[in-house]
C-alpha cells in the first residue's frame, strides 16, 4: 500500500534499534532523537537530560507487508512500558517509553492497545504524542550492536530483547 514512519523511544536506542533492524517490511531502522526544545541536540546534550528530548528510533516500513499494530506489539513486548523514565539501568526522561505518532489512524491504534494492556494489568506509562521533529543521531550510533557486538552494555541488554522478538515475532522477522 504505501511507506510509513513510526517513531518509538523503548529506552536506549541501540537496544530498540537492534530489535526493529530484525523486523521485515522496514525499508530503514534510524536513531535519533525526538520531543525536546533544542534543534539537532547531540547525544551528550541529550544525555544530560536538559534537552527534554528521548532517544527514539524513526521506523519506515511498507505497511502492506507489516501493520503498525504489529510494530506496536513488537514495541510493547520488546522494553519495559511500566517503568516511568527508566529501562533497566538507563534512567531518565531521555529513555522514556514514547510513540510519537504520524497520523490519527497510528494515534487511534496506539490508543487501543495501551488500553488493551491495562486491560491485561500492564499499567503503561508511555506517552503518547503528535509528531515532533525527529533528528537524526550521530552516524556512530547508526545501527551500533552490530558494528560493536561485543561491547558490554550491548551484551547485557540486547540478547534478552532479541531472545523475545524471536520468541513472539518470528513470522515478522526478515
Amino acid at each position: 500500500m504505501a511507506q510509513q514512519r513510526a517513531i518509538f523511544g523503548g529506552g536506549c536506542f541501540w537496544c530498540t534499534e537492534a530489535v526493529f533492524r530484525q523486523v521485515k517490511g522496514l525499508s530503514q531502522v534510524i536513531s535519533g532523537y525526538a520531543g525536546g526544545a533544542r534543534a539537532n541536540p547531540s547525544y551528550e546534550q541529550v544525555c544530560s537530560g536538559a534537552t527534554g528530548h528521548a532517544e527514539v528510533i524513526a521506523v519506515d516500513f511498507d505497511d502492506s507487508i507489516i501493520s503498525f499494530e504489529t510494530l506496536l506489539d513488537i514495541f510493547f513486548a520488546t522494553h519495559d512500558p511500566t517503568t516511568l523514565n527508566r529501562q533497566g539501568n538507563d534512567v531518565g526522561s531521555q529513555y522514556r517509553s514514547v510513540i510519537y505518532y504520524q497520523n490519527e489512524q497510528q494515534q487511534q491504534s496506539a490508543q487501543a492497545k495501551i488500553e488493551q494492556l491495562k486491560q491485561q494489568g500492564i499499567h503503561a506509562v508511555t506517552e503518547l504524542s503528535p509528531a515532533v521533529p525527529f533528528f537524526e543521531a550521530e552516524s556512530y550510533h547508526q545501527d551500533f550492536y552490530s558494528k560493536n557486538p561485543t561491547q558490554g552494555y550491548c551484551n547485557f541488554a540486547i540478547p534478552p530483547k532479541l531472545s523475545k522478538l524471536k520468541q513472539y515475532f518470528s513470522d515478522q522477522l526478515a
